[in-house]
Formats: structure tokens, C-alpha cells, sequence
């Protein structure tokens, strides 16, 4: 599995906009195409937000990532998304462990 952390610089004053902006249009749009959502966190005080979103591989990170690219839906945002951020920065990871329950004995 390939996981992208994808991490936000985001404007000063804009953040809401941001959340409200993936959670009602980006993420659904991804769900659309098959791209699977980790989760998305904010930091306020550094202004930055953080979501991951996953793969099976390279393959399927291609294939998914360009039918999202190219789609009607995406498109129809243009530069919007954009917009909010002053930086952005994706770490691509591997996975490497699922945690297990741990047994706290008392």
C-alpha cells in the first residue's frame, strides 16, 4: 500500500474555507474516483493542514490519481483549491506495520 501524506501551508484567514472546501467538494470527488481518505487534520496555530489519502500500488495510484485529474468534477474547480495554500509538501510512504491491541496487565 502507498499512503500520501499531503501537507498544507494554508493562508492566513482562510482555513475554514479550506476545510469546508474538501469536506464538501475534494473528498467527495476522490470517493468518486475510488481514492480512499485516511482522514484530514488541522493544526490552527501553524495553519496547516494535513490529510492522507491511500493506494493498492503504483499502478493503481496512477490510474485513480489521473481519472480524479481529469475529471469533469475536478476540472470544474480550477484553480480554487489552490488558492488557500502557500505551500504544499507529499510524502509518499510505505506500509510497513498495523498496530495490534495492546494488553495492559495489571
Amino acid at each position: 500500500m502507498i499512503a500520501q501524506v499531503r501537507s498544507y501551508a494554508i493562508n492566513n484567514g482562510t482555513m475554514d474555507q479550506r476545510v469546508s472546501l474538501f469536506s464538501e467538494r475534494l473528498a467527495p470527488i476522490h470517493a468518486l474516483y475510488g481514492i480512499n481518505i485516511v482522514g484530514a487534520w488541522v493544526n490552527r496555530p501553524q495553519n496547516e493542514f494535513v490529510w492522507i489519502r491511500t493506494f493498492e500500488n503504483e499502478e493503481d495510484k496512477q490510474t485513480k490519481t489521473k481519472a480524479y485529474n481529469s475529471s469533469s468534477e475536478r476540472r470544474a474547480l480550477g484553480a480554487h483549491p489552490g488558492s488557500h495554500h502557500a505551500k504544499l509538501e507529499v510524502r509518499e510512504v510505505d506500509h510497513v506495520f498495523d498496530p495490534q491491541p495492546l494488553v495492559v496487565s495489571s
